[in-house]
């Protein structure tokens, strides 16, 4: 069986320093002393007999050197580290994660060329390792680690409806420059029903103020009044819009639109579960009846931090926050 070092040991852990790829990892170990103890890299894949191999692997190195705790480190490489990171917390091995950058500098210290390597990588991280520069991960589990996910589902979502957004707020400078001076915001009921019926101002000079009240009324519970539907005809008849490829900006609009619609209904059942999630949570009320900090900002808080009960002192969180 594997031991970690999270317990006082009575000497040095052999350190293993993995080069994380895609689909591919490489290993390679060493003492403190710098002094390699595997005699070839070791490559194991991302996939369940990769791990058990890599497991192995480091038993067979702790029984041959008569040690009895081990101790890895990686780059934090996209998202390819999280499956063997969670699955060496199972094993009770203690994970460590190196700066990339301070991987690629000592590359350049060590042979004048920072090129990405096999055999190179993996020692140059266990170095880092036995040198101390390293940070200990954090890997929430239960609802830390739903709400985790969450907020990252969160922030996706958010930015491509930020990005729909601005691809509407273009459409409607080159197409109807002059409806942001009826609506301060396209987004509200009755700016985005006209979006969707008659977004075009040839469209919009063929109807009536009535004709389109009634439109808005359809959506729009609170009255709308006949002044801003005639504000909004006026702008149609002195539209510096272009009036070229109408056909094609309509569907162009539709497809942004209903994206908008998609991304909203997303944001907003995704933000309900992040609800539900804070109220099991201990110490949200507390964070929430801070002024000022709502349920947005403390989900992202708790998100990163996790268990604040983890934590002895706020000085520990101020140092976690760098």
């Amino acid at each position: 069986m594997i031991h970690s070092c999270n317990k006082v040991i009575s000497h040095t852990p052999i350190v293993v320093g993995v080069d994380i790829g895609s689909e591919e990892n490489y290993a390679r170990a060493f003492d403190y002393r710098g002094i390699e103890l595997s005699k070839k890299v070791f490559r194991f894949n991302n996939d369940g007999k990769g791990f058990k191999d890599f497991s192995n692997w480091m038993t067979y190195l702790i029984n041959e050197n008569k040690k009895n705790a081990i101790m890895v480190g990686m780059e934090p490489t996209g998202h390819y580290w999280l499956n063997v990171g969670h699955y060496l917390k199972e094993k009770q091995v203690k994970l460590v994660l190196v700066n990339p950058f301070h991987v690629k500098r000592s590359k350049e210290f060590d042979d004048n060329s920072p090129t990405k390597n096999d055999l190179k990588d993996p020692k140059t991280i266990a170095m880092l390792v036995n040198e101390g520069r390293y940070m200990e991960p954090y890997i929430p589990e239960g609802t830390y680690n739903e709400l985790r996910v969450a907020v990252e589902i969160k922030d996706q979502i958010t930015k491509q409806l930020i990005s729909v957004k601005n691809r509407v707020a273009r459409w409607i400078s080159i197409y109807f420059p002059e409806f942001n001076k009826v609506f301060a915001d396209w987004g509200g009921k009755a700016a985005l029903m006209t979006l969707k019926r008659f977004p075009i101002p040839g469209e919009i000079v063929q109807l009536t103020a009535n004709e389109i009240v009634v439109c808005w009324r359809e959506e729009v519970s609170r009255a709308v009044g006949i002044k801003k539907a005639n504000k909004l005809i006026e702008a149609a008849k002195k539209s510096v819009g272009v009036k070229e490829g109408l056909e094609l900006a309509k569907m162009e609009l539709e497809l942004l639109l209903a994206q908008y619609d998609l991304y909203q209904k997303q944001l907003d059942k995704t933000l309900s579960k992040i609800d539900e999630m804070t109220i099991k949570i201990p110490g949200m009320t507390e964070l929430l009846d801070i002024k000022g900090v709502g349920l947005t900002t403390v989900a992202g808080f708790i998100s990163e931090v996790g268990d604040i009960e983890r934590f002895e002192h706020p000085r520990q969180i101020q140092k976690l926050a760098g």
